[in-house]
């Protein structure tokens, strides 16, 4: 009998369990136990009931899983989602979204988008993501009052933004949120350069020496388009992922956002140095970018991870959607049925996202000792029936209308539907005023 003087704080009886670590296992009829904001316990329903608990709660018909981590967006974006739609990739960025944020966005702007972002991800089971957007110090204070975690990166770009005149500006500010930010307990500070094309040599070494230092990650669009890369070629004679492995910033800190054009080299550099990537498939799909070939970069042992980007490329922040969409394209890519299996997603959606933003220690599995950042999803509806293979059923023919519960740090960030912390009348009729004053303009 465990000591009855440390009872846990939440027993949670969910009809399955699915750590993601160990790989492919489902727990069913087990209990998870939490205790000061960690998972304290995972057993069978009958030992976990001995256990003292403040409150048990009973979950039945629901999935638990680790809470979902959206591993690229731009949160504030939310405000100019559907304004630019159906335009490829260049012509979007340089004739709509670069004129709508030099003359939209200021701190207001991006404090009420990423607002909008978090409470859309709590709701979609998202306990942690990527933000790459203006005013990064904005966006942490979001996050700060949310209650989600978040990766907030420094945006650097060769030419003026949204809060930075310059480059160098841009990193000063950001080095200071570095220093306020480094104990937070929720909130890591990443470097975000923009891309390969709009960020010179001499800047991307200078953020290569500083994330040595501060052992921080770096977060960036590379090869998103074929464009992008026979530029590159033309340019200066070499791909972009080769130009950043010369530069020295390739390796396990190092995010590769999009990769949708991966020659063998490629693929070579990103085994050899042991970098990430994130595929954001509905963003690539939507913009005609291209097709990341995820089950060979997991075949050759390459970390991929998902991400939504943003609202106004995508839709939606929907990760469980995402990850859907990159399970049935990874199979058409591959020419294979078995590429990228529902477990695999699942993993790619959590533990995977995890280990791109160095998080993986804390956060994106339901071990004893991590963080208790969970998600509850109700598979006892009609859409859902019958459950042979609650995972399958998670990733092939579950929405994030069926996400009820959402804990991070063992806190209900969402509570039977409900957002807890966030008011979602509020951050409607905000987001319909933005949409007045753009529109109107």
């Amino acid at each position: 009998m465990p000591d009855a003087k440390a009872p846990l704080d939440l027993l949670l009886l969910p009809t399955w369990i699915v750590p993601v670590e160990p790989a492919g296992v489902v727990l069913r009829d087990h209990a998870l136990g939490i205790r000061d904001g960690r998972i304290a316990l995972i057993a069978t329903r009958e030992e976990a009931l001995r256990w003292p608990a403040t409150e048990v709660r009973e979950l039945p018909g629901m999935l638990l899983a680790p809470g979902l981590i959206n591993a690229h967006g731009h949160a504030a974006m939310s405000l100019f989602r559907g304004m630019a739609d159906d335009l490829p990739l260049m012509t979007w960025l340089e004739q709509h979204i670069w004129p709508a944020e030099a003359k939209w966005v200021d701190e207001a702007f991006v404090r009420d988008g990423t607002e909008l972002a978090i409470a859309e991800q709590i709701k979609g089971g998202i306990t942690c993501f990527s933000e790459m957007y203006f005013y990064p110090a904005v966006a942490s204070e979001a996050v700060h009052g949310s209650g989600i975690k978040a990766q907030i990166t420094i945006p650097v770009i060769d030419f003026p933004i949204p809060g930075a005149l310059d480059a160098a500006e841009a990193i000063r500010h950001g080095l200071e949120l570095f220093s306020d930010l480094k104990h937070h307990p929720r909130i890591k500070v990443a470097f975000g350069p923009h891309a390969p094309y709009t960020v010179s040599d001499d800047k991307l070494e200078n953020i290569r020496m500083l994330a040595e230092e501060l052992d921080a990650g770096i977060h960036m669009h590379v090869q998103e388009t074929a464009f992008e890369v026979q530029q590159s070629l033309e340019q200066r004679g070499e791909r972009p992922l080769a130009r950043l492995a010369r530069l020295g910033l390739l390796g396990p800190r190092f995010q590769a956002v999009h990769m949708t054009q991966i020659s063998d080299e490629d693929l070579a550099l990103l085994v050899e140095s042991n970098t990430s990537v994130i595929h954001c498939p509905e963003s690539n799909l939507k913009l005609a970018s291209g097709f990341c070939p995820v089950e060979r970069l997991w075949l050759a042992g390459v970390n991929v991870a998902v991400g939504t980007d943003g609202a106004a490329s995508n839709n939606d922040l929907d990760l469980l959607g995402e990850t859907r969409t990159a399970a049935m394209l990874a199979k058409a890519v591959a020419g294979s049925a078995t590429a990228l299996d529902a477990h695999r997603a699942l993993r790619m959606a959590t533990l995977n996202g995890a280990r791109a933003l160095g998080m993986e220690q804390d956060t994106g599995s339901l071990e004893i000792g991590k963080a208790a950042d969970m998600v509850a999803f109700d598979l006892s509806g009609l859409a859902q029936q019958p459950v042979y293979d609650p995972v399958s059923q998670l990733i092939y023919a579950t929405g994030r209308d069926c996400v009820r519960h959402v804990w991070v740090d063992g806190k209900a960030l969402l509570d039977a539907g409900r957002l807890t912390r966030l008011d979602e009348d509020r951050l409607i009729a905000t987001a319909k005023a933005w949409s007045e004053r753009i529109a109107g303009h």
